[in-house]
């Protein structure tokens, strides 16, 4: 079988970090398809699973999973700390020069990886680069509040992020040195490369609807933890030791 020959760092070794709270109807498929796009470029990956506490059988999955493929490690935390903390734990275990992070509940389409990857190894020497979700599939709520925080987060902090929430996010190792542990990480991911003189870029992708199990994120996480780390945000970046 021919394989497309990836450019760039999509040929080198990568750590995908995927949190999984109360999942077990997404684990087995989304784990599958992460194999299937990585193998089909014949890019070298380990996949970080954190489990962040599940109450269903999302860890025993797992557990058999990495059982049978020695890819795929799992960190377990034995309560529930938020998808934040599972993200953080998962960064920092990475062990490859390139990360990819994306949702554990199949909404991210695992077949965008190699096309983050190519870019990141582009002629514009992108470090980081972020995902623009095309045709998404969640409610008016959470898609009226997205297009608010980005709007709001991008004139406070100037990332120019267009989907800053995207889980779809790939960017080399070092850029995890850029990040601080704030509960809505993903958000702010892009704006902390960005002020750490690091050079980001987008790409839309595909978004699919959940394929099982109900999203554990509401109002609260969408407008007030959102609106108390912006501020923080916003004072800090006016507050750090600018680079270079």
């Amino acid at each position: 079988m021919n394989r497309e020959q990836p450019a760039g760092p999509a040929a080198e070794a990568i750590s995908v970090v995927i949190p999984f709270f109360d999942e077990e109807a997404c684990v087995e498929a989304l784990l599958d398809e992460v194999a299937r796009s990585l193998d089909g470029h014949g890019i070298p990956f380990e996949v970080l699973a954190v489990d962040d506490g599940s109450t269903d059988r999302t860890g025993e999955i797992l557990a058999a999973r990495a059982a049978a493929d020695p890819r795929i490690r799992v960190l377990r935390s034995e309560r529930n700390r938020g998808q934040a903390a599972a993200l953080w734990r998962g960064l920092h275990a990475a062990a490859r020069p390139i990360v990819v992070t994306l949702d554990g509940d199949g909404q991210n389409d695992p077949a965008d990886i190699p096309r983050l990857l190519a870019e990141l190894g582009g002629p514009g020497g992108l470090d980081m680069v972020v995902g623009i979700r095309q045709d998404r599939h969640d409610s008016w709520l959470r898609r009226g509040m997205s297009r608010l925080a980005n709007a709001v987060r991008g004139r406070l902090l100037g990332d120019r992020m267009r989907d800053s929430g995207c889980a779809l996010k790939a960017f080399r190792h070092g850029a995890v040195a850029s990040f601080i542990p704030l509960q809505t990480l993903y958000s702010f991911m892009p704006a902390m490369a960005v002020a750490a003189g690091l050079k980001v870029g987008q790409l839309p992708v595909n978004h699919r609807p959940r394929a099982g199990g109900t999203s554990s994120y509401g109002l609260r996480q969408f407008l007030w933890r959102p609106l108390l780390d912006l501020l923080g945000m916003w004072w800090f970046l006016r507050r750090r030791i600018r680079p270079g």
